[in-house]
């Protein structure tokens, strides 16, 4: 498989929800295999919180050779989104106003802001209809979003572990996990390091949402009943912290934690409800049982409103993460779903 990575930048102001704007922007996007005569065969993958443009690395039971989502058959667009770290405009590129990065002066942005600048890239590739759009968490909000926006976009919608308004429970996840990062005093440096120590600590209390009591208890279990330290569970967050800020920046994780907690897909339409009914893809709702962070009412509130849409619940012992890692169980439930057009219920698997 031959992935392309591209860059596109925008040259003018882009105005953004909240009043600020940015002086232009770059969107870092991975594109994989060829786009037919027709162009009925695009797959816009919208990625979650950390996520790159690199679909086929970190959700490789989907996408690949042989795969679901095959180059051979689909062409297929992930696009990083503005305020990540891997190579869209973020906290760390140059603000031209001062010729030095924005770090903590990158404007707050909404997931409103990243389906825009999306919209922007989807008109410049002359993209006019696309056959999947596809995301989980933060990347279902985004698909969400974009489906309420532009209704005639999709043909096929798939939102797993989303939600159509970030909770409270979500917002004071991200919240603890700001204050982590602002307790480190290095956050307050101008360097692409800052914050470095709070970022493990925040990683940390995310990796908690992100699993659960089950998961612990099975992936992390005490060596023996007598032990009183050195504790698998404590390494793990240790090692999980230290491997996450090798790869990330305080800077653009306190933004894309703020773009989640922005996600409300009412706001200024008339409501969530009013909203949801805007949708006229084909949808499929996607939730996981063991879910703690975007539990199953949350999907199946989704489900309800969105019309004709249809709901599938999954079981995953890795909870949240579990979109990341039942690559079976997703592969069978969309399958099964496009096999019925999108009409039937399916039956309960896992």
């Amino acid at each position: 498989m031959q992935a392309e990575q591209k860059i596109y930048k925008y040259p003018y102001t882009y105005s953004l929800e909240l009043g600020r704007e940015l002086p232009g922007f770059e969107l870092s996007y991975t594109t994989y295999g060829t786009r037919n005569d027709g162009d009925d065969n695009i797959v816009w993958i919208c990625h979650a919180l950390t996520g790159s443009s690199n679909a086929a690395e970190w959700w490789d039971g989907l996408v690949g050779d042989g795969k679901f989502f095959d180059p051979a058959k689909y062409f297929i667009i992930c696009v990083n989104v503005i305020g990540s770290a891997y190579g869209s405009t973020g906290p760390l590129s140059i603000d031209p106003k001062t010729q030095q990065p924005f770090y903590r002066n990158f404007p707050l942005i909404t997931v409103k802001d990243v389906v825009g600048t999306m919209e922007i890239l989807r008109q410049e590739l002359q993209i006019r209809r696309i056959k999947i759009c596809i995301g989980g968490s933060l990347g279902g909000q985004q698909a969400l979003e974009w489906a309420v926006e532009v209704p005639d976009l999709f043909e096929e919608l798939i939102l797993i572990a989303s939600n159509a308004l970030h909770s409270p429970w979500g917002v004071a996840f991200n919240e603890s996990q700001r204050m982590a990062i602002e307790a480190d005093p290095t956050y307050n440096d101008n360097n692409s390091e800052a914050g470095g120590m709070g970022l493990r600590a925040a990683r940390s209390i995310a990796l908690l949402s992100y699993r659960n009591y089950d998961t612990y208890n099975f992936t992390q279990a005490r060596d023996n009943p007598d032990q009183i330290d050195d504790f698998r569970a404590s390494s793990y967050q240790q090692y999980q912290g230290d491997k996450f800020v090798k790869r990330f920046n305080a800077f653009s994780y306190w933004i894309l934690s703020k773009i989640m907690d922005s996600h409300n897909v009412g706001r200024n339409r008339g409501g969530i409800v009013h909203a949801l009914g805007m949708v006229k893809a084909k949808t499929l709702v996607l939730g996981i049982k063991s879910d703690l962070l975007f539990p199953l009412s949350e999907q199946q509130f989704l489900a309800r409103h969105i019309p004709d849409a249809v709901f599938q619940e999954i079981d995953s012992l890795y909870g949240h993460d579990g979109f990341l890692i039942e690559y079976k169980q997703l592969n069978q439930v969309i399958k099964a779903w496009q096999q019925t057009n999108g009409q039937l219920q399916i039956a309960k698997i896992g």
